[in-house]
């Protein structure tokens, strides 16, 4: 199941511009890690330790340090784990986006990827692998659609076999099946040091940040959600 876009329009704007600025500068960041592998590997490599999230260097303030819970949120480790991130980001950003101001909006999404890498760091402090990947910051906005638009419409693409539908299901079925799968395999991860290349305790991080997400609403759609009045 892939999340696709959101079939409900925005109530304060027509164009969600920092949620395509977000994916732009994802993007060309990628394509600076591309140039930089066929430049010099060693220097890629280096690049990811610097500004990629290691929980030993951001514990013991080398290298990038606590910086690089902002920096690893911009990087990823290739096209499909870019376009996954940045779909999902699509689907659900847009009417977060309008519901906080474009400006707003970027400091809860910067927020839920530095408490997501929090939580991720805490979960496995003594590793030295970065982590790098916008997903915690996603979860965040996910969790923000759920407390706002738990009825929204979110378009998906389906797979089955070698077919394919893009189907709308209610936001509450997507979003939950994404944060209810990622709580056996965190709780492995943590319990019983199974290996996993997925940072699910990042993802569960952002979600809880995602919580967060009244502090940063417009004071008309706070006082829409508050008087339980559609946002």
């Amino acid at each position: 199941m892939i999340p696709l876009t959101d079939l409900q329009p925005n109530r304060y704007t027509s164009f969600p511009y920092m949620t395509i600025f977000i994916i732009l500068l994802n993007m060309f960041v990628l394509i600076g890690q591309f140039l930089l592998v066929e430049f010099n590997m060693e220097t890629y490599v280096r690049s990811i330790f610097l500004f990629g999230s290691v929980p030993t260097f951001v514990i013991d303030q080398v290298a990038g340090g606590a910086l690089a819970t902002l920096t690893s949120t911009f990087m990823h480790g290739g096209i499909l784990h870019l376009a996954g991130n940045m779909l999902a980001l699509w689907a659900f950003a847009q009417r977060v986006e309008d519901a906080c101001g474009p400006w707003r909006f970027l400091a809860f999404y910067l927020t839920c990827g530095v408490v997501a890498d929090i939580i991720s760091t805490m979960s496995r402090s003594t590793e030295n692998i970065p982590g790098i990947g916008a997903s915690g910051a996603v979860y965040g906005i996910m969790a923000a659609y759920l407390i706002l638009f738990p009825g929204g419409k979110i378009k998906v693409l389906l797979f089955w076999g070698f077919g394919f539908a893009r189907i709308p299901f209610r936001a509450y079925w997507v979003i939950l099946l994404f944060f209810l799968k990622e709580i056996p395999i965190a709780l492995d991860v943590l319990l019983i040091n199974v290996e996993s290349s997925v940072a699910h305790w990042a993802h569960l991080g952002g979600f809880f940040a995602g919580t967060l997400i009244f502090l940063f609403l417009r004071p008309d759609a706070f006082h829409r959600f508050r008087n339980e009045l559609p946002l």
